[in-house]
């Protein structure tokens, strides 16, 4: 899951960029309006959580440039007021999700979470292969019944293989599912990470490597 935070009081950028890491999300922060309209056309997001009072660029016109762009990323308005006529503006204006500061960070990671669902194609809920069990909800991956204890990363990189049906993915899929904007290209993470997880996931071997450097399940 790939999620964009667009929040001008750095602090609190940083507090829910770590929140929302912690949780194996990948997240990318902007601090004014008209740099999250560039992130966000740049690339593409699951979700935008973003300040309905930014700088430069107002939070409504940068909820009014993304949907006009066709981006399916879904958009949680964040802000300061608890007046309900603000609240219908912000949703009539095309947010999905409205959430008033202050907020319960176990709330905004559940709202982030069910906005996700929504920018993808609907999958289960738990997903099944080979043996290996994958709950997103709870962070739970399991092989024969046995719990397998993975970092964020492997968890993110097992739950892009196991919803693609199959699909073989590149790596360059991969880190632009998994990173932030801050990872380098060239890196051979994804490799690495791919070893780590034939080594926890165990025999018979699941992740399969194809033609170009590519993965599937």
């Amino acid at each position: 899951m790939r999620v964009l935070v667009i929040e001008d009081h750095l602090e609190l950028a940083d507090t829910i960029a770590e929140m929302l890491r912690h949780e194996g999300m990948a997240v990318d922060v902007a601090n004014d309006g008209e740099a999250g309209l560039h992130k966000a056309q740049v690339c593409e997001y699951d979700v935008l959580v973003l300040d309905r009072d930014l700088p430069k660029l107002h939070g409504d016109e940068l909820t009014a440039r993304v949907i006009e762009s066709g981006a399916r990323s879904r958009i949680l308005m964040l802000t300061a007021s608890g007046d309900v006529r603000a609240r219908v503006e912000g949703l009539s204006i095309g947010a999905d999700d409205y959430l008033t500061k202050p907020f319960a960070f176990a709330e905004l990671v559940a709202r982030v979470r069910a906005l996700s669902r929504r920018a993808r194609p609907a999958l289960a809920p738990v997903l099944e292969v080979g043996g290996v069990r994958l709950d997103p909800g709870s962070r739970l991956v399991t092989r024969d019944g046995q719990r397998l204890d993975l970092s964020a990363k492997e968890f993110a990189v097992l739950e892009l293989l196991m919803s693609s049906e199959g699909a073989a993915l590149s790596a360059e899929e991969i880190l632009a599912q998994a990173w932030d904007d801050t990872v380098d290209p060239f890196t051979n993470v994804v490799k690495v990470i791919v070893s780590r997880l034939r080594r926890k996931l165990g025999d018979p071997p699941l992740i399969e490597t194809v033609s170009g450097g590519r993965y599937r399940i």
